[in-house]
């Protein structure tokens, strides 16, 4: 069986791993803790980078730190996972669910403004399949109509929009490392805090309210609860883990580009004829490399598609159901029909796509849906 998803290893991740126990430094902002911090502040030009025990932690420490409260307005997209709405509906906001753009899944910024009242806090971008929203017509709206961002880069590691890094255009970003991820660190993830003021409270707030961190550095003389907060501090193992996969993003994204090519050069047949679409990449954005999909013609082809691909020994899937029809929304959802959601929940079928896959694999996997369709 070709799998979905295999982690990748670079060798590393259990050496690390024992370092820090030999260190006797298990519990969190040790020695990787901090040079994943350098990696990403240093490669990419983020303000302040703090690792966190998971992308939905890094969004609920946004939430906290935004001061969402009850009868705040939050903009996203229905198409995307739980995680993008969660923070926000748990601090007593109002989820306004947006389309999405045919082209690329991601919000369509020419619906987003007939959304906006006067109780709009924030909008959420969420980058997906690492291809960059558009961030200057999101960063019109925000200005006119004085809203912050907070972008979802979950899988939109080392992915740019006019080369611009993907993760520094909101007031707060949240990267993902789960185990499907680019680079990953099991579960894991990262907040990226880019305006100065927020950077003392984020700390806080990520040692369960304490200021922890300014005693630490000898700022203070004692430390103490100071503010709400919860335990968002992932351990040094953690964080080991993922500086391993650091060391190794070059040739994790050189791999990743050349299966995604092969699979998009090998489908095109497919996709001239109509049988499929497949992933669109605006001028401005770039291709991170982080999934394959392809869209099917209705949901009866797309369910075929899958079964058939597992009969051969491939396993694929999809994912994400519009969150406006969702169990827990959809008798509250009194908003417009958005039918690109429901397309793409209803007919995106994602390959497998890891660092390991062969060129053979994906020949093979490539000819199998040509076999489905031809049929």
């Amino acid at each position: 069986m070709i799998p979905f998803n295999k982690p990748y290893l670079s060798g590393k991740e259990t050496e690390y791993i024992q370092q820090a126990a030999a260190a006797l430094k298990l519990s969190g902002d040790g020695k990787f803790t901090k040079q994943c911090h350098n990696f990403f502040e240093k490669r990419y030009g983020f303000n302040k980078c703090l690792l966190t025990t998971s992308c939905t932690d890094a969004l609920e420490m946004a939430a906290l730190l935004s001061d969402i409260k009850l009868g705040d307005e939050i903009i996203v997209p229905s198409f995307t996972f739980v995680s993008t709405a969660n923070p926000f509906v748990l601090r007593g906001a109002k989820i306004v669910f947006a389309e999405v753009e045919e082209s690329t899944g991601n919000i369509d910024v020419t619906k987003i403004e007939e959304l906006v009242t006067p109780n709009t806090k924030a909008i959420v971008p969420v980058h997906y399949a690492g291809v960059a929203c558009d961030m200057d017509s999101i960063l019109r709206i925000a200005q006119k109509n004085n809203l912050f961002i907070i972008e979802d880069a979950a899988q939109a590691i080392d992915s740019f929009y006019n080369n611009k890094p993907l993760g520094s255009f909101g007031r707060f970003a949240a990267f993902s490392f789960h185990e499907t991820k680019n680079v990953i660190s099991g579960e894991g993830g990262m907040i990226v805090i880019n305006e100065t003021e927020y950077i003392d409270r984020a700390e806080i707030i990520r040692e369960k309210g304490t200021n922890r961190s300014q005693f630490f550095r000898g700022e203070v003389d004692k430390y103490g609860w100071v503010d709400i907060g919860s335990s968002f501090l992932p351990s040094e193992i953690i964080a080991a883990f993922l500086y391993a996969q650091l060391e190794n993003l070059d040739d994790i994204q050189a791999k990743r580009k050349k299966i995604w090519q092969y699979y998009f050069d090998a489908l095109s047949s497919l996709a001239a004829n109509g049988s499929i679409r497949l992933p669109i990449i605006p001028g401005y954005a770039t291709n991170n490399a982080h999934m394959f999909y392809l869209l099917c013609r209705n949901l009866d082809e797309r369910t075929r598609l899958i079964a058939y691909l597992k009969g051969k020994g491939i396993t694929a899937v999809f994912h994400y159901q519009s969150l406006h029809k969702s169990p827990y929304f959809k008798n509250s959802y009194y908003g417009k029909e958005l039918p690109v959601c429901d397309r793409f929940a209803d007919t995106l079928v994602r390959l497998p796509f890891y660092y390991e896959l062969s060129e053979s694999d994906t020949a093979y996997i490539t000819e199998t849906i040509k076999e489905f369709f031809n049929q």
